[in-house]
């Protein structure tokens, strides 16, 4: 099934966070996460996924079907080659495992539950991160459930002592973070967790993390006041937490992005400090000289938090979608942070190198369609197409929020 449209109902449909999404081509794709109803915190169908024409601004809605995931929260989605990966989160049971996968290159977009996998699958957890290396998904972080021997048995975890619990009468599960490094092989499906070396990351959840050749980058995740990057060699396995060089750091912040632009700088943007602020801030880093610049850009006015973040052409960083703000929700043994009712569902794109020329000229065109309309007959159909998206990107009403 295949809705297209810019109404406000379909823009209303596309509030969200918590989500995942990726680029591919001139699309933007969005698939999960949550969403206000009536004022109650709703998990979104995964029988769907949404697409931008990053071109023209127009959303189209897919149907799917097959081995469908139930609703998640706090799941990693990963795009590779074609296929979309989603593993662990919460269902309506609980923490999970379960990797899920979706060919989005066939037109029927069949989910497939990924089952009979070699190796040891990692124990249940949400608000993990992911780097993309050579067929591999590399998870890293989040917080989850271990029984007692899981926790005796490792080195990366970190037991939050007011949320442990009994599940039947057999044994005890644990809850907490880790810094665990689990891989899973996308060509012979097997999981590995391979012994990690140096200086490795204090475990976290909420965290963001980018990869940028055979080096896997995270960063945040913690209640510290400054924010910390550490840097995975994905070959060697060995860690390297960055020191920098200069004071002019980014404060410590939790649901950000970050996001690679070229193959040595990394752009960060939003989050949640540890003061409870929602942040709009900016920043490149340089893993070349281990330095942070601060960005001047258009959205200051527009923080966001549990957001996503994608490259697009020419260097762009696609934000979608996110929080606001957030909340404090109190249950009987702690307190916890969430994205508030406040969800959004606006594109917001960051530039982060000069335009081609090209581009420049299409987009002056879009903002002066009126006066060229007669000399827009004059161009060949193909960039004719192309500009008229820019036109009718530059005509549609902004979604609010």
């Amino acid at each position: 099934m295949m809705a297209t449209g810019t109404g406000v109902e379909m823009l209303n449909s596309l509030e969200r966070s918590d989500h995942t999404a990726f680029v591919e081509g001139s699309f933007l794709y969005v698939w999960g996460g949550c969403k206000s109803v009536s004022g109650t915190e709703t998990l979104l169908p995964s029988d769907e996924i949404w697409l931008c024409d990053l071109e023209s601004g127009i959303w189209e809605r897919r149907g799917m079907e097959g081995e469908i995931p139930p609703a998640l929260s706090g799941a990693c989605g990963s795009y590779h080659n074609g296929t979309l990966y989603v593993f662990g989160g919460c269902d309506p049971n609980g923490h999970t495992n379960q990797l899920y996968s979706v060919d989005l290159l066939e037109g029927c977009y069949t989910w497939r539950k990924v089952t009979g996998a070699g190796g040891n699958t990692p124990s249940p957890r949400d608000k993990q991160s992911c780097w993309l290396n050579r067929d591999r998904l590399i998870y890293f972080g989040g917080y989850g459930c271990k029984t007692i021997r899981e926790v005796n048995n490792s080195r990366n975890f970190t037991v939050h002592e007011s949320s442990w619990a009994m599940i039947g009468t057999a044994f005890f599960r644990f809850w907490g973070w880790n810094s665990e490094v689990n891989v899973f092989d996308t060509r012979t499906a097997t999981w590995e967790e391979p012994e990690t070396h140096g200086q490795t990351p204090s475990p976290r959840a909420s965290h963001t993390s980018a990869t940028l050749g055979d080096k896997g980058y995270i960063c945040g995740g913690l209640e510290d006041t400054d924010l910390d990057i550490h840097c995975l060699d994905l070959d060697t396995w060995i860690w390297t937490r960055i020191d920098f060089p200069s004071s002019l750091v980014p404060v410590g912040r939790s649901m950000h992005t970050l996001t690679p632009v070229s193959d040595h700088t990394l752009f960060l943007f939003g989050g949640l400090s540890i003061t409870g602020d929602s942040l709009s801030d900016g920043w490149e880093f340089d893993t070349q000289t281990n330095t942070w610049r601060e960005m001047d850009h258009l959205h200051h006015d527009k923080p966001r938090l549990w957001h996503s973040a994608c490259r697009g052409k020419d260097g762009d960083v696609v934000v979608f979608g996110g929080s606001r703000d957030y909340v404090l929700l109190m249950d009987s043994v702690t307190v916890l942070r969430s994205p508030s009712q406040n969800h959004c569902k606006d594109v917001l794109v960051f530039q982060t190198q000069p335009y081609p020329l090209l581009r420049l000229c299409k987009d002056c065109i879009g903002c002066n369609a009126d006066v060229l309309r007669e000399q827009l007959l004059w161009l060949p159909p193909k960039l004719q197409e192309t500009v008229d998206k820019s036109v009718l990107l530059q005509d549609r009403p902004k979604p609010g929020k």
